[in-house]
């Protein structure tokens, strides 16, 4: 069975993993770390995977942003974040100013942040920026760590 799955999954390749990476930054609990290391695994090219898994993260926060921006009522409905959780990503921006956003990768706290930040009308051009980098980053490490580990 694995090996099915396996074969499914590398069969979609960058576009899975582009999926994939989108979906976890929404409002899907689940990681695209599994596919982006297997994919190295499978000698994948790894800039190319790192790019694609940040754009797809990238897109997927930027819907987060947007539905912020529509107001944290709709934040807690369609995304089921509760008021204590957005409240701490805002007290988080307050403390920490706009770098917090290089750490939207974080889990459970991540996502709250990309809310916040469009609730809090944060500028769109810093926000990508910012998030692009962290995203960028985190899958430049783990697509990296996972190629030395596995060799």
């Amino acid at each position: 069975m694995f090996e099915a799955l396996e074969g499914i999954l590398i069969g979609y390749g960058y576009t899975g993993l582009f999926i994939a990476s989108l979906l976890a930054s929404t409002i899907l609990p689940f990681g695209s770390e599994g596919l982006l290391v297997l994919l190295v695994y499978k000698k994948f090219n790894i800039p190319a995977l790192v790019l694609v898994a940040s754009i797809g993260n990238f897109l997927g926060a930027c819907t987060s942003y947007y539905i912020g921006l529509k107001g944290r009522r709709i934040a807690e409905k369609y995304l089921r974040f509760n008021t204590m959780e957005i409240e701490k990503a805002e007290k988080i921006f307050s403390k920490y100013g706009s770098f917090v956003l290089l750490f939207t990768w974080l889990p459970f706290i991540g996502d709250a942040i990309t809310v916040a930040s469009g609730i809090l009308r944060f500028k769109f051009w810093i926000f990508s920026i910012l998030v692009f980098i962290g995203k960028f980053i985190r899958y430049l490490v783990v697509a990296y760590s996972a190629a030395v580990l596995l060799v």
